[in-house]
């Protein structure tokens, strides 16, 4: 990440060098404002889109410090700066980098209930929610509420896509239940109480070996590219690799993101014929793309790799294929890993279109570098700005509306099944193609409800891909 470094220290003496000596001062109370300017002047992903952001907007530093007098604080400051919400869903600034940081890495405040959300069949005003999984010690864990199970409301109160937020982000909460009759939502009386706790998410949520007739089928549930999570994740390719696995189902039907270098790792675990390879090509807003190009052309790449973040060689299973189970929940980092391979090896995704989320962020700190490490001890703000766009080795990053899937496969939500059993539908249909050669059986019919979201995009950051400065 050396290449983030050169690009800060390169373009803050550009954004200095018409400035006097005796301009170059910035108040104390403007600080935070100043250090918003010019990390999103730096780095965000349409800077030359935002008039406010433009390299010659201000002369000096003194016209700076008047424009950003003009916001009562970093916040409204920042969001004046991003492009429009339509374009620019992801974007956030956080007052506590600590609680940013917990995010990132698999450690929040949660319930341990992780839920997906659907509009009621014939509304765009109502929702309901449906148990995907319940995390290990956990609250919800110790509660009678399972995987499966359909809430309608929460204290009483339906869910809309007005309230959904208010009423889900609570310390504590009741979840009221229904039964799912035939696709009607229909109260049945029953309620569970909630809380929030701390907790650390293990994103390798399942796995196991699957043996049917010569083949031996690796499976892997897999929720968030956490890098604290590596070794973990490399252990469980060991063990795939000991038992002798023949082909892999990876699971990432319930994954929003996370790291783009773990998502590199695990393209390099699923394989590790091309080391030294193009696994994805970073594209930055026009000036950093243009220093880098001169500079550094080679650090625009990201390549697969025979090692994890600590220097450990990885376990990689040489494998050509992969099968890959995938749903509107499929996002970012998931995403990334499913384009990036697809040059290289066969990948067939099983279930349905995926979000569309070709866009990656990086942490920025009020620091001479923007990275962690000196930050100015006076506040404690942090941002998250989406600043590149990526793309797999041929090229292709268009995938805005989604990754289609080779094989449609709904769940269905009045059958979801264990998951990592084999009879599980979307993992038992995944067995069926392998062991069909590739013939699809037919698609289920299920009743469609459409998307609307899903315990991680209640929080953005938890449906991020991003870079970490070092």
């Amino acid at each position: 990440m050396k290449k983030l470094f050169l690009i800060t220290a390169i373009f803050l003496l550009l954004l200095c060098s018409s400035c006097e000596k005796d301009d170059l001062s910035v108040p104390d109370e403007l600080q935070t404002r100043d250090f918003v300017w010019k990390g999103m002047n730096l780095y965000y992903l349409w800077q030359a889109d935002v008039h406010n952001l433009a390299d010659n907007r201000f002369a000096n530093q003194d016209q700076l410090n008047g424009f950003l007098s003009g916001y009562s604080n970093p916040v409204t400051l920042f969001n004046s700066l991003r492009v429009d919400s339509s374009i620019d869903r992801f974007s956030v600034i956080y007052s506590d980098y600590r609680v940013l940081e917990g995010i990132l890495s698999g450690n929040t405040t949660d319930t341990g209930m992780d839920y997906g959300l659907k509009y009621k069949t014939g509304s765009t005003t109502e929702i309901f929610g449906w148990v995907r999984y319940i995390l290990p010690n956990s609250d919800a864990a110790t509660k009678n509420i399972q995987r499966g199970d359909i809430f309608y409301a929460i204290n009483g109160t339906p869910l809309t896509v007005s309230n959904y937020q208010s009423l889900l982000t609570n310390s504590t909460f009741t979840v009221n239940l229904a039964d799912y009759d035939n696709g009607n939502i229909t109260p049945n009386g029953q309620s569970v109480p909630l809380t929030k706790a701390p907790i650390t998410e293990n994103p390798i949520y399942v796995t196991n070996v699957i043996n049917q007739g010569a083949n031996k089928i690796g499976y892997l549930m897999y929720n968030g590219f956490f890098s604290a999570y590596e070794n973990q994740l490399n252990t469980a390719f060991a063990q795939f690799q000991a038992q002798g696995i023949t082909h892999l189902v990876l699971d990432l039907r319930y994954n929003s993101g996370g790291s783009i270098a773990t998502a590199t790792r695990l393209a390099s675990m699923i394989t590790g014929q091309f080391t030294g390879q193009i696994f994805a090509q970073q594209q930055w807003n026009a000036k950093l793309q243009a220093n880098l190009n001169q500079n550094n052309p080679s650090s625009l790449f990201n390549y697969f790799t025979s090692t994890l973040s600590n220097g450990n060689p990885l376990t990689s299973l040489n494998l050509n294929k992969v099968y890959i189970l995938a749903s509107r929940s499929t996002a970012s980092a998931s995403e990334l890993v499913i384009n990036g391979l697809k040059p290289h090896i066969q990948v067939v995704q099983i279930g349905d279109k995926t979000t569309g989320k070709n866009v990656g962020s990086v942490t920025l700190y009020d620091s001479p570098t923007f990275s962690s490490q000196n930050r100015n001890p006076n506040h404690t703000f942090a941002m998250q700005p989406l600043v590149l766009k990526i793309a797999n080795s041929a090229g292709f990053s268009d995938y805005q509306t989604g990754l289609l899937s080779d094989y449609s496969f709904l769940e269905d939500y009045g059958n979801l099944g264990v998951l990592g059993n084999p009879t599980e539908p979307l993992l038992a249909e995944a067995l069926t193609i392998i062991s069909n050669g590739g013939r699809f059986s037919k698609q289920n019919k299920v009743k469609v409800f459409q998307h609307f979201g899903d315990t991680k995009s209640i929080e953005p950051l938890r449906s991020e891909m991003y870079m970490e400065l070092k």
